[in-house]
């Protein structure tokens, strides 16, 4: 196999880019060998060896604790996430001060996932009485039996639970959403 062949497979295997794509990418990199190519293997390079998974909260970093758990201007509220694209999504926003928990998953019985499986263990050794953790889990049935799982486990530890809304999204129309979101909406609808 040639190393643009290598190449190209490579790429088909990330996230997005089928067989068609990965060949267009190929292909542009290598047009851009100097300008491109050179500098994102350097940096691919130095990703691989200076990323690691923060050994507190499971955020990937070049330093450890990382920036977010060496921050001291955050609150003690504890935002538990299935994976890393949930806390970068919910860092994007700027909208939450407090720090994460990574679980690296969900409780899934069909895939052997149990709770040995997840980070659940060092989150329930992280928290303390009085402290507020949110569980930010998907609404999908494996998210809502990990936080079942998670809520049974804090049960009478003194510990606030609070899980993010779920219902209409802003600028959703209600005939386009599901009957599953419209049913979350009216059982959490509030006064105003």
């Amino acid at each position: 196999m040639s190393e643009l062949d290598t190449l190209i497979q490579l790429l088909a295997k990330l996230p997005g880019l089928g067989p068609r794509s990965a060949r267009r990418a190929a292909l542009h990199l290598i047009k851009r060998r100097e300008a491109l190519m050179a500098p994102l293997a350097a940096a691919l390079t130095r990703a691989a060896q200076a990323m690691r998974n923060c050994s507190v909260c499971g955020n990937l970093d070049t330093i450890e604790p990382c920036a977010i758990c060496r921050d001291g201007e955050r609150d003690g509220t504890i935002c538990v996430v299935e994976d890393l694209a949930d806390l970068w999504a919910l860092e994007r926003t700027g909208a939450y001060r407090g720090r994460y928990h990574v679980l690296s998953g969900t409780l899934s019985a069909l895939d052997g996932v149990g709770p040995e499986d997840l980070t659940i263990g060092a989150l329930l050794a992280r928290v303390k009485p009085g402290q507020e953790v949110i569980l930010a889990l998907n609404a999908t049935v494996e998210g809502q039996t990990t936080a079942h799982y998670i809520a049974d486990r804090l049960a009478g530890s003194g510990i606030k639970l609070t899980r993010l809304a779920q219902g209409v999204p802003v600028g959703g129309e209600l005939d386009y959403l599901d009957d599953g979101t419209l049913t979350a909406a009216l059982a959490a609808r509030r006064a105003l």
